[in-house]
């Protein structure tokens, strides 16, 4: 043998293991909460246009969302804590969407599914919010005219990532203002470079 390093076989315990029983598992409340929320996300669906109807397509058994935790889309916003705005929003439909959105309970994500929830699209009217943004703030955006079900369901996978990443109680606080002042210190797309003008 040359020194203590040759008799390691690879199967002892280093530390901390050898101390404790099998099955117990070392995490902080945060993560775990955040893996509870991750996995257990629940849609209230907000379907306006054709995006609808690829939503629909994620939640059904080809793709099904239930592999994720979300087989089930809530009609109530009380029991849903994803809202998945899918298509354009009309002037006269921006309040019911706020009132929607202010009825469900926090933590409360949303995902803007399409490029018409994203922006307007190619609806740059009177009628049309463009980007639904402007009445809730949006937490992951969905490109696409319309986006394909692997789409969305990469979009909820990445939101995923976002929900177990996110923080409790004041830290949650701190956070949200954080990501505030960055949105509100941003430079406004006007202003950015190679846009058409």
């Amino acid at each position: 043998m040359f020194g203590g390093a040759a008799g390691w076989t690879g199967t002892e315990a280093m530390g901390l293991e050898e101390k404790l029983p099998s099955g117990i598992l070392l995490t902080t409340v945060e993560r775990v909460i955040g893996w509870a929320r991750k996995s257990s996300t629940w849609g209230a669906t907000f379907g306006l246009a054709c995006c609808a109807i690829e939503m629909m397509a994620a939640g059904a058994p080809h793709y099904d969302l239930g592999r994720w935790g979300m087989e089930v889309f809530r009609a109530s916003p009380r029991q849903a804590d994803l809202m998945i705005v899918a298509g354009r929003v009309s002037q006269k439909m921006a309040p019911v969407l706020r009132q929607i959105y202010d009825q469900m309970a926090e933590p409360k994500w949303v995902l803007a599914m399409g490029v018409c929830a994203s922006s307007g699209g190619m609806f740059n009217n009177y009628a049309i919010v463009q980007g639904v943004d402007h009445v809730v703030p949006v937490d992951m955006y969905l490109p696409g005219c319309p986006p394909r079900p692997e789409m969305l369901i990469d979009a909820i996978l990445k939101l995923h990532a976002q929900v177990q990443a996110g923080k409790l109680g004041s830290n949650r606080l701190a956070e949200i203002e954080e990501r505030e002042d960055i949105a509100l210190n941003a430079l406004p797309t006007s202003d950015q470079p190679g846009l058409l003008r």
